[in-house]
Parts: C-alpha cells; structure tokens; sequence
C-alpha cells in the first residue's frame, strides 16, 4: 500500500487430491521411447486433483527429471477407473482405453537435471475417480529417486510428496522453458506452503509518529498481541506479510542508526508469528514514496540509507528462521525521473543492492527466500519484463517476484460505470495473471501477490455492492489458485477485529476461505425485486455455475419445490409467481425473504427477495461542504450516479466519464434517508451552471435531480 488511504495497485498453492480422496505422488507405467528423446534414470511425478465435480473433474502433473537432461519427453499411466482426458493444456495428451499417452509441447520439451514441468487437463469419470498410481517417463518407471526402471509392484504406491494444483482451464501464453535445477527446500512448494496469506496492514508501516513513538497505533488499529497473531493462524492462514515503514524511526547519516526499541518491537512480533509456525515476510514499506522515491534526484543519499536499513534489518534477523523472507522494497516509485527506462534502472540498482547485504549478511541469510518487486508491483508487461532480468541476471533460485492486485480500477473503486463484475472486470483479472504466469511461474519462478484486494475498501466496504464483491474474490481465488499465483490478502483493519478477531463481513470471508480449495456457483445478481404494488409476476436470475451443477434452493433448511416453486433450464433459475408472491410476503420494503442456491461445491449463494418502488428524491439547499438530498430510498439501493451539464458534457471530477466514483463525489445514507454530495464533487463543478444528475439504482430504476452551485452555496430540485 502506497498511504494510508491507498492501497497498492495492483498466490501459489498446496491442495489435497479430490479424486478418490487419496494423494497419488510417483510412479508410472512403460512404453516406447520417442527417436529424439533420451532415457530417463529416474523421475519423480505429483499427480493431484484439486477440482471434482459429478461426472468431471480437473487434475494437474508434475514430473521432475531425476536423472540427465533429455529433450522430449513422454509420460503414460493407466486410469484405474476408466477416467478419461476432455481437454489439455501445456502437453499433447491422447488415450487409447485407460492409457494415457502425454507429450511435450514445443516451449516444454527440454527438461534438465531435477527440472519440473506441469501440465494439466479436465477430465471425466463414471462410477469413481480413483488417481492413478504408477508413471513412466520415456519408458523409465517413476520411483522418486534414480536407479534401475523396475516396476513396483501393483497396487504398491512410492512415498508421497506434497501435490499441486492445476494450471488455468485455458492455457497462458507459451513460456520460455525453465532446465534450472532447483535447491534443496524448493521456493516454489515453500510458496506453496505459503498460502493463504493476511496482510498485517496500517500498523507497523503506520507513519503517523517520530522516532521515539512506535507509530503502530497512529492509524487508528490497537497494539499488535501475540493473541491476534495466534488467531491468524487459528484462522488457517499460513503465512503473514508485516509491512513495516522504517522513515522515522533510525537516526541521521551516516549510519542511519534503527531505533533499538522500535527494532525490538518488530523483531517481537516477527518471532510470534515463527512461534505459530506462520511464514513472516517484512519489508521497507511506506519507505518507498517517502523518501526512496527521491532517489533519481538524491541517489547516493537514498542507497547509503536504504544500504544502511537492510545492513541492521539482515544483522538482526540473520539467524531467524528461514521462514522469514524479505522483500526489498513495497511498492517503489520514483519521482521526477526521465521515464521508464530509468525507472528501471533504478529500482534494478535497489533490488541488486538488496540481494548484495543480505547474501553477504551469512547465516540463514544465505538461502533465505528474497522477494522482489516490479515498478509500483504492476502487473503491466513491461514491468514484469523489467524485472525478469533482475533475476536473470542474480541467477538465485532463491528469489520470488511479487505483484499487487486490486482489481480492474473502475470496478475496484466504483467509478465510470465500473459498478458490476462484468466481462470487463474478469478479462482484467485472467489478462494480468497471465502475463504474470507466463514470465515468472511458468519459468520456475514462483510469484507472490503481496496484497490483493479492492481498493474501494479503503473508504468502505461497501464501496462495491455486496455480490458484485464476492463474485470479484470466488473468481479472483480460482484464477490465482489454477496459475500457481500465491496471494496475500490486504487488511488494514476493516476486515479482521483485531481485538475481536470477528470479520466484519462473514459472507465475504466465507468466499475466500472457500476460493482456498474450490469453485462456488454465483449468480447475475444477489437481489431479486418485486414491485411493492401490483401484480408479482415469475422472476429469472441467470447462474454463473462456474463448472459446478446446481443442486438445491433453499429458505433456511426448508428445500422449494423444483418444478413448483422454481424451474432450472441451463443455466437460468426461474421462480415461479406463486412462490415469489408467497416469498414477498406483505412486501414491506426491503428484503422480505432470504434464499441459497446451493451448488455441487463451494459456498452456497445467497439471493435477497427485495419489495421496492421507484426512489423519491426531495428538493434541498445546503453548502458545498454539506450538502444532503432528502431520499425516500423505498427498499431499493443506489449503484451509481451520472453528472451532465446542459450541453451534455461531463460535469465532476473525472469529467472523462459521466459516472462519478461512489463515496468519493457521492453516498447513499440509508439510515438517514439522504444522498450526500461531496466537496470534492463540487471543487470541480461549474459556478452557476446546472448539473442534472441521474442516480440508477439496483432495480433498474433511475430518478434524475438537478444541482446548481453559486459559490459555496447549493441548490437542488427535482427534476
């Protein structure tokens, strides 16, 4: 997170096999050798399904060369239970009965000493889905370990190995192959062992005190306890991102002297969190706009301190737990530089100077996993390429690359339009994975999105309506989890009680912890409205089933009727009139009956029976720093709002779009019944020229009022 009010811009993943309910590591089958391929002397494959649904299911392989480098490769195995491939991605596989023959792809043949590759596939099945328990790579037997090709015997499986999950159903731009040999304590399955991850946001890397003050409390969160770092790990997270802002709290130049209190703080909470067995990772945070950014302007003062912070931070963690990580620096910018080509330069200069003091520190800093981040950790291509040859260059197997990501921008803030997770919204979430899979994980290096999140959150929670946001996180955690993308979940407060230790929104956590291991069904909607008067007619609500197959439609433990109260075709759930008109009930405004649709998998989806008629707004005067609009909500709620002048132009900040950015330049109050018109709205609003504004709601009704701003003054009237 860049500030207090703004978060970043911007997962890896361990996962039991669902097929069977039985882990299947190693082994194979044999079969004839292709011409150009060489002899494996040993191998070892994870095979793992992460998803299984009636009739289908997903599964992900990873074979690791044990013995020479060969070029072209072959794995076969027999399905046990009939299984058979549907689709494929990054290996040509092919079946003949319950053989299963998969090859290369152009981008993967090569494959070194102690290499991996992963390939995947969707599947179906009849009766069971038992794994498959004996591998062969180009006719050698897969034992986990190199020797002679003998078969064990049947039924007799090799010691397991932790499996992975499945890459993307669609299969990201072809990588560069990867024949680096990975180290004891491989970063990759240690990232695995990573998730998920909580962001300890808004309290060390509070800025809000000087050097003799600990700064933890100056945003507004309590004194971190050893009881909140042991609820964390109660919670199921494995791992706890501890941004740490270190600005005012070391002395001048030129030793930059750390403050041995505030040091000594850090280095207690850090030793909590190993205590509980949690992966920890600090770093230098709101350091980066306060004054590394400076560095084009001030670079030999910026290296000197930010050398002189990593020498003490390395020094004292030295012989901490290889579960602690470090990453360089959080989100970095600089600030009048000449653009993107010394931007790079400099932040390569930082991430170099990093990997120099805490590789020459010793101890355990010696293979201690480093994190490095791209430029803003953008997941834009020419940063993630920038910072591709950082580590090509560092040649260390022990680094990860880190990204942020806080969604499509006008969706993540409720501006321009962005009010709903549309096709837009989600072709943002797989176009930026993508990129980040196909220049680092596909090619051994693991990934960690150190915060992810909204960045509307900030401000509220509700800055995003609440269905909107849980189909932003089930899809989200399904995309990272699929490309091998480790995430860590941005929480300045606003979602775990730190004192508490009760989430705010329990729906919403719901979603996540259940996006940690499967898919959920969702829906168009969260809402269905019935009219507060007049005839209730049968309502439709389109299914997003996600891979998924709809099962039941509940109000509390009571199953509606298919057939009766409801009818399923494809896709599209349809309640009949006679059960709306039951469910609405007296149709007193708002929500009059709640319902879940319940699916194969995943957390059921909730659905809102809501009475409403159109909003009335009221005339009103008041100032451009408070002014309020008398509204009759009557049970429906505020999505957006559209600002115009009378010639049809763009009136408002952000005056390239019509749409202004919800609690921004307006709110909706539903316990006052009024609307809010902001300062910031009327900073940027023509004196004494009308503004009609159009508030859409999630009905589908819109209302339209005009404002008109004479100095400080404000008056509004109904249109």
């Amino acid at each position: 997170m860049t500030q207090q009010t703004t978060t970043g811009r911007g997962r890896r993943w361990r996962a039991g096999l669902v097929a069977g309910g039985v882990t299947a590591a190693l082994l194979g089958g044999s079969f004839a050798i292709a011409a150009s391929a060489h002899a494996a002397t040993g191998c070892r494959v994870v095979y793992s399904a992460p998803s299984q649904w009636p009739g289908g299911f997903t599964a992900n392989v990873n074979v690791t060369n044990l013995g020479d480098p060969i070029n072209g490769w072959r794995l076969t195995w027999t399905f046990p239970s009939g299984q058979q491939v549907t689709q494929a991605w990054n290996a040509n596989v092919t079946s003949s009965g319950s053989q299963v023959t998969a090859t290369n792809v152009s981008y993967n043949a090569n494959l070194g000493t102690n290499a991996t590759v992963s390939f995947g596939f969707n599947g179906s099945w009849t009766g069971s889905n038992t794994a498959p328990t004996s591998f062969a790579l180009n006719g050698v037997t897969c034992t986990g370990s190199v020797g002679p090709p003998t078969a064990p015997p049947t039924g007799s499986p090799s010691p397991t190995v932790p499996p992975t999950t499945a890459p993307p159903t669609t299969a990201p731009p072809s990588p560069t192959p990867t024949t680096t040999p990975r180290p004891p304590g491989n970063p990759q399955a240690i990232v695995d062992d990573m998730q998920p991850g909580w962001n300890l946001g808004n309290t060390l890397d509070s800025t809000g005190d000087n050097l003799a003050g600990s700064g933890e409390t100056s945003w507004g969160n309590p004194l971190v306890t050893q009881a909140l770092i042991r609820n964390i790990k109660a919670q199921g997270f494995k791992s706890i991102r501890i941004p740490t802002t270190w600005t005012h709290h070391h002395g001048g130049a030129p030793n930059y002297t750390i403050d041995p209190t505030r040091l000594a703080r850090v280095k207690q909470v850090v030793d909590w969190a190993l205590a509980e067995d949690l992966y920890v990772m600090i770093n230098l945070h709101h350091d980066s706009w306060q004054w590394i950014n400076y560095m084009p302007s001030n670079q030999a003062t910026v290296l000197a301190r930010y050398s002189a912070l990593w020498t003490q931070l390395a020094t004292t963690f030295r012989d901490s737990s290889p579960k602690l990580h470090f990453e360089s620096v959080n989100e970095p910018q600089f600030t009048g530089s000449s653009g993107d080509a010394q931007n790079a330069q400099l932040l390569d200069e930082l991430n170099r100077r990093f990997h120099q003091i805490v590789r020459g520190s010793g101890g355990n800093n010696a293979t201690r996993l480093l994190i490095l981040p791209t430029l803003h950790t953008s997941s834009d291509q020419a940063r993630l390429t920038e910072l591709a040859s950082t580590f090509t260059a560092l040649n260390d197997p022990n680094l990860i690359a880190t990204v942020h990501y806080y969604g499509y921008w006008p969706f993540s803030v409720n501006v321009a339009g962005g009010y709903r997770f549309d096709a837009t919204a989600q072709q943002d979430v797989v176009d930026s994975l993508n990129r980040v899979h196909s220049t680092f994980v596909s090619r051994g290096i693991p990934v960690v999105i150190g915060e992810f999140g909204l960045l509307g959150f900030d401000r509220h929670t509700g800055t995003i309506q609440q269905g909107e946001k849980l189909k932003f996180f089930e899809f989200f955690g399904y995309h990272t989890r699929t490309r091998n993308i480790a995430i860590q979940l941005w929480d300045n407060g606003q979602h775990l009680g730190r004192t508490s230790f009760q989430w705010s929104d329990p729906e919403l956590i719901a979603q996540i912890k259940s996006a940690w291991t499967t898919r959920s069904g969702t829906a168009a909607s969260d809402m269905i409205f019935v009219p507060r008067t007049g005839a209730i007619t049968a309502k439709s609500l389109a299914l997003n089933l996600n891979g998924l197959t709809f099962q039941s439609l509940r109000q509390g433990n009571t199953n509606l009727v298919q057939g009766t109260d409801y009818t399923i075709s494809g896709n599209q759930l349809t309640l009949t009139a006679s059960a709306v008109t039951r469910l609405a009930g007296n149709r007193a405004y708002g929500v009059n009956a709640t319902l879940h649709a319940h699916f194969s998998a995943g957390v059921p989806w909730r659905i809102n029976i809501v009475s409403s008629d159109r909003p009335v707004l009221q005339n009103a005067t008041g100032t451009t720093s408070a002014f309020t609009i008398p509204t009759a909500f009557n049970g429906d709620q505020l999505a957006t709002m559209e600002a115009r002048y009378a010639d049809g132009s763009n009136a408002g900040p952000h005056n390239w779009t019509s749409y202004k950015e919800f609690d921004v330049t307006f709110a909706p109050n539903y316990g006052a019944n009024n609307i809010s018109l902001t300062s910031t709205f009327f900073a940027e609003v023509n004196d004494n020229a009308p503004v009609t504004l159009t508030f859409h709601f999630w009905s589908g009704a819109t209302v339209t009022y005009t404002v008109r701003r004479s100095g400080s003054s404000v008056t509004g009237t109904v249109s």
